[in-house]
């Protein structure tokens, strides 16, 4: 693999034009599951190529600069010897120019339409392998693999394992079943995420490379992984699992944040890093909604808004403080020296940052109710060239799965699928009731499944395994399933 990856390199970084070059692209949310999918199928596509013209490259949809958010990512590429020097990511390769020489082809995995900025690039798309419902126009020149498995790495390690069991490795194998397991909850069905085909293929695995550590080992790792900012700025924390709502002259950033508040308030200079973050990105208003846990693992959450118009933050403030629907049963918290800052404890654990968002939606609302219509932006957090934020109509997009109403909805920076893909629209994911209220799994661009802020599955701790949990989770696959085949015209 590392011998593969090295050759990726010299490959963009080569200016002959003999060589053709077919990219395989994942999502700008750039997930795990997004960036094992685009290695391994690429390394399979050049390990099954008779061309000697034709380069298969991975391509991680983000700048590089943003790596380090992604800290299961950086962490489980490494643990499996993948150096971060020999990735490619989206600022180091020219897709338009190679376009334009007729020297690029593409293939998507986890998405499967290409954004509005991206879409003149639709007719070299010849290959898609996805995990959502399928939202491009069916095309005799492309290949479609569509089913709503949990996690794509399983349609990648299918085609793998099918197709060209040869090239599979240990170190292969570990990196399509370390993502599936995070994927899907550790393969708990009462999570909600987990397939027979997910669970199939990571069995199949395991029988093959019985060496690989227990699952529960590496799903516990990766999600101490996820939610370790240790090693992070403080614009990396904020950025890294962020949305924004932007009225008419608002711009409202909401950020989870995986510490204790009150020793994030202690951070060296912490202040003037929340001034820098709020005008570099032209926020007004920042809340940061951070989580931890007690000794006895109970999340314990607590809010600041930053601002500093002193007005704005005393009613955003307010508006949460005596929110109802659902009231976050906040408490003020005095213990910090910072400006500028109000902060609280938040009695009400249940209540995620999906559960606030809404507060904060009818308060701009209400608040620009007799103002010209608001400006609407739709920005991906995670694909912010030179880390800006990228901004464009909210009609471009339809990530929420929900109308945006007057203003835009900017999803997090953790997760951002497409900048590679053709189409209008984002797929619209597909969703299920979870304890803590209906949730959406990886819409496009996708909100990070395992994030507690947004109310992950695990909240409340692993789910019980029944016999009846399974029966209902199959018969409800099978329809959806027998859906998208009639809609798909398969047998």
């Amino acid at each position: 693999m590392e011998r593969f990856l090295q050759g990726c390199k010299a490959a963009v970084q080569n200016t002959q034009e003999g060589l053709d070059l077919h990219v395989v692209l994942g999502n700008e949310a750039c997930d795990l599951d997004s960036m094992v999918s685009a290695i391994t199928l690429a390394y399979y596509l050049a390990k099954t190529s008779s061309s000697k013209n034709l380069a298969y490259v991975p391509v991680l949809n983000i700048p590089r600069q943003d790596f380090p958010l992604r800290t299961d990512s950086t962490f489980f590429l490494k643990e499996n010897r993948i150096p971060e020097e020999h990735l490619i990511f989206r600022d180091e390769i020219d897709l338009g120019g190679l376009y334009e020489a007729g020297r690029l082809g593409l293939s998507l995995v986890d998405h499967n339409v290409l954004p509005r900025a991206d879409s003149f690039m639709e007719d070299v798309v010849t290959e898609v392998i996805d995990h959502r419902v399928l939202e491009r126009t069916p095309s005799r020149n492309c290949r479609v693999t569509a089913e709503l498995v949990g996690s794509c790495t399983t349609l990648v390690a299918e085609k793998i394992l099918r197709d060209a069991p040869h090239i599979l490795d240990s170190q292969l194998a570990s990196l399509l079943r370390g993502t599936i397991v995070l994927d899907c909850v550790n393969m708990a069905p009462a999570a909600g995420k987990v397939t027979p085909k997910d669970t199939e293929y990571v069995t199949l695995l395991e029988s093959k490379y019985p060496d690989l550590p227990p699952r529960g080992a590496v799903f516990d790792s990766l999600q101490n992984a996820k939610f370790d900012v240790s090693g992070l700025t403080t614009d990396q924390m904020l950025r890294k699992d962020l949305k924004a709502l932007v009225s008419r002259d608002t711009k409202l950033a909401i950020s989870a944040l995986y510490m204790d508040l009150e020793e994030f308030l202690r951070r060296k200079d912490v202040e003037d890093e929340l001034r820098d973050f709020c005008q570099r990105h032209h926020y007004n208003v920042l809340i940061a909604m951070a989580i931890a846990f007690t000794s006895a693992n109970e999340p314990r959450r607590q809010i600041v808004v930053y601002s500093q118009e002193g007005a704005l933050r005393a009613t955003v403030s307010k508006v949460l403080v005596e929110a109802t629907t659902p009231c976050l049963e906040l408490s003020p918290i005095s213990r910090h020296s910072c400006n500028h800052v109000t902060a609280y404890s938040q009695g009400n654990t249940a209540a995620s940052r999906k559960k606030v968002l809404p507060i904060l939606k009818e308060f701009l609302k209400t608040r620009d109710r007799d103002s010209r219509p608001m400006q609407s932006f739709q920005e991906t957090e995670d694909y912010k060239g030179q880390s800006e934020f990228m901004e464009r109509n909210a009609e471009d997009s339809t990530e929420s799965g929900e109308p945006l109403g007057d203003f835009g909805e900017q999803d997090n920076p953790d997760v951002y699928g497409g900048d590679g893909t053709k189409g209008k629209g984002y797929g619209a994911g597909f969703r299920r009731q979870l304890e803590d209220g209906l949730d959406e799994e990886n819409s496009f661009p996708p909100t990070p499944m395992n994030s507690l802020v947004e109310g992950c599955p695990l909240d409340r701790g692993l789910p019980k395994l029944t016999a009846e949990a399974i029966l209902e989770r199959i018969s409800r696959i099978t329809v959806v399933n027998s859906e998208v085949n009639s809609t798909t015209g398969k047998q």
